[in-house]
């Protein structure tokens, strides 16, 4: 089992920057690849970012690609997802995700374990 729980979600105007976290507990976070998720109001939850065990490789949905960025301490077993150029369509509630694969996953299906979410709403 492993507990997920994000954090640094917040009101930004269109623009700004936020930085989320997602603190991991349990079984061996090095062993798990990550990934960001999200989901606005009415729409159906969406991939955001996947980041491997190592680091080594990471991968974005295009619309996120070069404003977001992706990474891992896993000394400190936390994922992070720096959000730079944030615009109104980034509003949602943001979830992670831990894939016992290790390799990272586009996919929601991809993903074992996950988090409550954290809002980020982002203003014009």
């Amino acid at each position: 089992q492993v507990q997920l729980v994000e954090s640094g979600g917040g009101l930004v105007r269109a623009g700004g920057s936020l930085r989320l976290s997602c603190a991991a507990s349990g079984r061996t976070f090095s062993m798990y690849a990550m990934g960001w998720f999200r989901q606005a109001p009415g729409k159906e939850r969406e991939f955001v970012a996947t980041i491997s065990w190592s680091s080594g490789w990471t991968y974005y949905a295009d619309s996120v690609r070069g404003r977001f960025t992706i990474s891992r301490d896993n000394t400190k077993s936390t994922l992070y997802l720096q959000m730079n150029s944030l615009k109104p369509d980034d509003t949602a509630v943001y979830y992670c995700a831990a894939s016992g694969t290790g390799s990272g996953s586009a996919t929601l299906r991809g993903y074992d374990y996950w988090g409550q979410g954290t809002q980020v709403t982002v203003s014009s």
